[in-house]
Parts: structure tokens; sequence; C-alpha cells
């Protein structure tokens, strides 16, 4: 029972630490654009077009 003494707040530590990193991801708009990546793979910018 005494193991709960140090996993509560680990515990907590670890969801802070996620919560955080989640927010600074929101703040620095990582999740802005989804769909750009799947279909900027698609096209080879070193094409030319003629």
């Amino acid at each position: 029972m005494n193991i709960l003494v140090y996993l509560i707040p680990i515990a907590l530590t670890l969801g802070l630490a996620g919560l955080m990193a989640f927010l600074w991801a929101m703040k620095h708009n990582q999740f802005e654009d989804l769909d750009g990546a799947p279909h900027r793979i698609l096209y080879d910018e070193d094409e030319e077009t003629s």
C-alpha cells in the first residue's frame, strides 16, 4: 500500500506533462493542416510544369 505514495504523484505528473505538451501543440498550430501532409507527399515539387 505504501507504493501508492509514489505511484499517484508519478501518474499525476505524467498526466500533467501530457496535457502541457498537448496545449503547447495547440498554441503553436501543430494541428492546423492535418490533410496537407498526406496530399503533399503525392506531388513532386521538382517536376517542371510547362
